[in-house]
């Protein structure tokens, strides 16, 4: 049961709660997960709670069966949730996607019922999941347009400058093959060869479990390439 501290913080980030009364918390929980932490929050299942994130991160992605290869579809913070787990408990089918936690994680914990009799009682909760769900069809529509119309080297050297950026350029960038693969939706393959075409035109250096960024500007003229 979610106590009055919790419930104050939870309002704060997601003020669409605030519609809510205290006494319909008593069967939601705070819990905190980590990236070792399990969970069945996979593509096929059938969902039953609704996950709003309070800290930490969360990432959705696809998986091909067959191959094996991922793509991931976005990522979701603090104050956000998953669109497609909430259409999935909504519409009571199974989830469309799978989720991986990359840090620790609190997460609040509804009951897929009772966030259901939210959703029909409460406009602010309803306007919040169509809002994420309006970003989040942007969002991978965006994608989608990278995948099927931009090259692999422009979209690796464009993801390497965003991650580099996100550290303002201080550090050599922790990323193994298999980590941009699942990024970029490709093969390992690619992204091995691809990377090495960058490091012999002098772009970058690879060493192991990391990619050195030598000459952002270098990168920045591939990504802007489009071609």
């Amino acid at each position: 049961m979610i106590n009055y501290a919790q419930l104050s913080r939870i309002r704060l980030l997601f003020p669409c709660f605030a519609s809510v009364p205290d006494d319909n918390w008593q069967r939601s929980e705070l819990v905190s997960i980590t990236p070792d932490t399990p969970h069945s929050v996979r593509e096929g299942k059938l969902l039953e709670h609704a996950l709003f994130i309070v800290s930490g991160g969360v990432r959705i992605y696809k998986l091909c069966p067959t191959s094996g290869r991922e793509v991931t579809l976005y990522r979701a913070f603090g104050g956000e949730c998953c669109p497609l787990m909430m259409a999935s408990v909504i519409g009571e089918t199974e989830y469309e996607a799978s989720a991986a936690i990359e840090v620790p994680t609190e997460v609040v914990v509804v009951p897929a019922a009772e966030f259901i009799s939210w959703i029909d009682e409460c406009k602010p909760i309803r306007q919040f999941v169509y809002r994420q769900l309006v970003g989040r069809i942007t969002d991978v529509a965006s994608l989608l347009g990278k995948i099927a119309f931009q090259p692999i080297p422009v979209r690796l050297a464009d993801f390497l400058l965003a991650q580099a950026q996100l550290q303002h350029f201080n550090a050599p960038l922790r990323l193994t093959h298999d980590r941009i693969a699942a990024e970029l939706g490709t093969a390992r393959e690619v992204v091995s060869r691809t990377l090495k075409t960058f490091q012999s035109q002098e772009a970058i250096q690879l060493q192991r479990g990391q990619v050195v960024l030598l000459d952002p500007a270098k990168l920045q003229r591939i990504a802007d390439s489009r071609v």
